[in-house]
């Protein structure tokens, strides 16, 4: 499971021209799973991002998780994160998960984030969707378990 974090002071997903949801302070996480993902990857990661501390305290330092700023999470499925560009010029998706496991391990991921007591919105999976965002700092991470 891959997932690309980014700090954002606001962000949205937009689907045929309609906002669908968005966030205030918080993170805008996209998410993509491989065949051989399964629960723990994603329990693992969820982990991980609620207590990352990508933040800045009063010192100015990233000490703060999301959770500490009581920030808010927009997870978006992006199928684009599983590709390989290591060989020619057209990405292989050979590692992707198949269809019914990446919705089942998307929509786990987002019901553990869920758990949390965080504002979570999502977009739309297999929608294309118009992601914005203003990129705070900019602070942008790669995960993957």
């Amino acid at each position: 499971m891959k997932t690309l974090i980014q700090r954002v002071k606001r962000a949205s997903v937009t689907i045929d021209g309609e906002l669908y949801s968005a966030i205030d302070k918080g993170l805008l996480v996209f998410v993509g799973v491989e065949k051989a993902d399964e629960k723990v990857n994603a329990e693992k990661l969820v982990e991980k991002i609620l207590k990352l501390r990508i933040f800045e305290d009063e010192n100015e330092k990233m000490n703060l998780s999301v959770t500490d700023v009581q920030g808010e999470i927009l997870i978006v499925s992006q199928f684009t994160l599983c590709g390989d560009c290591k060989k020619g010029t057209r990405p292989s998706f050979d590692n992707s998960a198949p269809l019914d496991k990446a919705i089942e391990l998307y929509e786990y991921f987002v019901t553990c984030v869920k758990q949390s007591s965080l504002n979570v919105k999502t977009g739309k999976f297999r929608a294309m969707m118009d992601v914005e965002l203003i990129n705070d700092g900019p602070v942008t991470f790669w995960l993957e378990k």
